[in-house]
């Protein structure tokens, strides 16, 4: 059973397929009781294979389980990638035919170190045994499911490797490609040209219509695909403390300052109670009267507001500073002493293992070698003590490396005991030697920082409740007038600013700037939700946020607000090359110069490869392709490039030496080529039928 128990508690079985894992999820509750308004049985399909609601729930509720403090959304979401992923890869398997054998299979089981290297099922030479595995499953019949279930994974994982395996071997790279890249590279072309520049046009001389861009986005439907969306505009009246509160609160601890006077009831006199400068017991008089209690922490003077960390710090023991806003409270702090060396700032250099608790080694060690070679480290550092941060970049097996081996600073107890102890019980300068279960540590101690102890009478700056009703009235007077009267409207004559419309997906769960407002976004995909639809939200710690749809997109493309910058330009620049063009006439470069009020130019030994003209003009593939395709002495016509129209005339062009070999040429292709495997899945979901029903279930 303790086996089974550590198999599940780190569950690292799976080879990872593309960034997600394949795994079959235990059975739990995502949504609320009755937690669907649906009328379909099924989240959704791919390629007309139906996703069960329930099936998909189960998986999601698991994800949420996972310990990893994930919202149900931000599981649905992963889950459903998954989905679709397993589904399309799972369809591509059975297409090939592809089987895979029990050696395979216990290969990928093997991955999973709770297997691979459990006790349970190693033989006396510490090597994995097939046959103790399969022994423990056979005589715990009670755990045999689990691992059917876990072979199902792995099959999967298995058939991966094999599919990606076929398609790398796939990918490959030709002669006559790696000449064309020499070629290239290599050619070179001479040529005169003039250019009509986009720029000599002012933008505000060519209008494009919203109308001319979403033409061009159904025209280019795949480049600008996208789930439909929903314009939110707002009103955030914000739930915080008028002036009136701010002063009250200020009264309140500048009376805690001195002693008062009260009148005892009981004894029918006066009472002088003492103030937090004249306190006997300065802790419980924090504790008693602090919406934060006693915080007996040393501090050091960079973590201390910064406004007035000079006057605390050097705070005499028992002075008291304040009051002063820290954050959202008015606070009053007395000194209870100084104390040197609290933080401790150091570098270090990790010499790792096999088997220690690093993830990063640089190289396969065992202890005895890491040991001698971290005593070598020490050597040099302790002959010359500057050598330290080049040492950390080239020896060192912690990330720390990248900055010297600099740790920055840290508290005690913050680092494990060896190292821990180290660093507190030794002065700046200090280098040595510690081990720790990371691997062997050179360390050198390079600051230290001293603290002082406050005691600290805290009272939150919030809104009262007088305040927090007026906010409620004013909220619910715009929310049901602007239901009436039009949102700017109300909110021009309320004096509340109409915030920048949030554009959102339906399985978004971040609002704006308000960060993660799921309930805002589900409202506003629900069936009874129309353009100018408002309802109010009650936001914890914000407010309350008044929001009306502004517009419904379900075209299945990007947003128009959304793509306008990059479509803009492109539509505008078609526009300024049609005015160009007209101006283009003649039979020679000069004729057709003199028309666009421009000069000839020159471009000089310009390959494909690098097809960039002088002066700022940048890259230009399509005008230097036309170079290299003319004659010697021709004319082209016009050419709309990036920058402008260009009207080129060859001058010569110089075809490099042949080669008989273009084997670094190929090599350079393969190796650009590499990654292309990681293309398919995209590719496969691009061209599949998609229908993604989870907007019609109450996530």
């Amino acid at each position: 059973m303790a086996v089974l128990s550590n198999i599940r508690q780190r569950s690292a079985l799976m080879i990872a397929v593309i960034a997600f894992a394949l795994f079959a999820f235990i059975i739990g509750d995502l949504f609320n009781s009755g937690g669907f308004s649906s009328t379909s049985k099924d989240v959704g399909s791919i390629n007309g294979k139906d996703i069960s609601f329930e099936d998909f729930r189960i998986k999601v509720s698991n994800v949420e389980k996972s310990g990893q403090g994930i919202t149900s959304t931000a599981a649905a979401n992963r889950v459903w990638d998954q989905e679709v992923s397993v589904a399309l890869l799972t369809s591509e398997f059975e297409k090939l035919g592809l089987r895979v054998g029990e050696k395979h299979l216990m290969e990928v089981l093997k991955a999973d170190e709770n297997i691979g290297k459990n006790p349970m099922f190693l033989n006396a030479a510490g090597i994995f045994d097939v046959a103790k595995f399969k022994e423990y499953f056979k005589s715990n019949p009670a755990q045999a499911q689990y691992l059917v279930e876990r072979e199902k994974d792995a099959e999967l994982n298995a058939k991966f490797q094999i599919y990606n395996t076929m398609i790398k071997s796939s990918l490959f790279t030709t002669e006559s490609e790696g000449k064309l890249k020499y070629e290239m590279e290599a050619n070179k072309v001479n040529f005169a040209y003039v250019a009509g520049l986009y720029s000599t046009i002012k933008d505000s001389d060519v209008k494009v219509t919203d109308a001319e861009i979403m033409d061009y986005m159904k025209k280019n439907e795949k480049k600008f695909k996208a789930d439909e969306t929903r314009e939110v505009e707002y009103v955030l009246i914000e739930d915080k403390a008028s002036k009136e509160d701010e002063s009250e609160v200020k009264s309140r601890i500048n009376g805690l300052l001195s002693g008062s006077v009260v009148y005892n009831q009981t004894t029918g006199k006066n009472d002088t109670l003492s103030g937090f400068k004249t306190a006997k017991n300065t802790i419980d008089f924090v504790n008693s009267n602090s919406d934060v209690p006693y915080d007996s922490t040393y501090i050091a003077k960079k973590e201390l507001p910064a406004i007035d960390a000079d006057q605390l710090f050097n705070l005499a023991p028992g002075e008291v500073y304040g009051p002063y806003i820290f954050g959202n409270y008015y606070a009053l702090s007395k000194s209870l002493g100084k104390k040197s060396g609290v933080n401790a700032k150091a570098s270090h250099i990790l010499i790792s293992y096999e088997g220690a608790q690093v993830p990063n080694q640089k190289e396969k060690r065992n202890k005895e070698e890491a040991k001698a070679k971290a005593e070598a480290v020490l050597a040099q550092v302790q002959a010359n003590p500057e050598s330290f941060m080049m040492l950390a970049f080239s020896n060192s097996d912690d990330s720390s490396a990248q900055q010297g081996g600099d740790l920055g600073y840290f508290g005690p107890n913050q680092m494990v005991k060896p190292f821990n102890d180290f660093v507190f019980n030794n002065g700046i300068g200090k280098v040595g030697l510690v081990e720790t279960p990371f691997g062997f540590h050179i360390i050198k101690i390079t600051d230290k920082q001293d603290g002082i102890r406050l005691a600290t009478i805290a009272l939150k700056i919030e809104a009262s409740e007088a305040t927090s009703d007026k906010m409620f009235t004013q909220a619910t007077k715009f929310e049901m007038e602007s239901a009436d009267k039009g949102f700017s409207k109300v909110a021009k004559e309320m004096g509340l600013k109409v915030e920048v419309p949030a554009t959102v997906k339906v399985m978004d769960e971040n609002f704006g700037p308000l960060g993660n407002q799921r309930s805002i976004v589900r409202w506003a995909f629900e069936g009874d939700t129309k353009v100018g639809t408002v309802k109010r939200f009650e936001v914890a710690n914000v407010g309350h946020v008044i929001a009306t749809v502004k517009n419904i997109d379900n075209s299945g493309l990007a947003p128009i607000s959304q793509v306008r910058a990059y479509v803009e330009p492109i539509l505008k620049n078609k526009k300024k090359a049609e005015l160009i063009k007209a101006k283009m006439s003649g039979s020679s470069l000069e004729a057709i110069a003199k028309g666009v009020g421009s000069t000839v130019q020159q471009a000089t030994d310009v390959t494909m490869q690098n097809p960039v003209l002088a002066g700022g003009v940048g890259q230009e593939p399509k005008v230097v392709g036309n170079a290299f395709a003319l004659a010697a002495g021709k004319l082209s016509a016009t050419i709309e490039g990036n920058t402008g129209v260009y009207v080129v005339k060859n001058v010569s062009t110089v075809k490099a030496a042949a080669l008989k070999d273009h084997a670094p040429y190929v090599s350079q292709l393969k190796a650009q080529s590499a990654g292309d495997v990681n293309r398919v899945l995209p590719a496969l979901k691009d061209n599949a039928e998609i229908k993604d029903n989870r907007k019609q279930f109450n996530y």
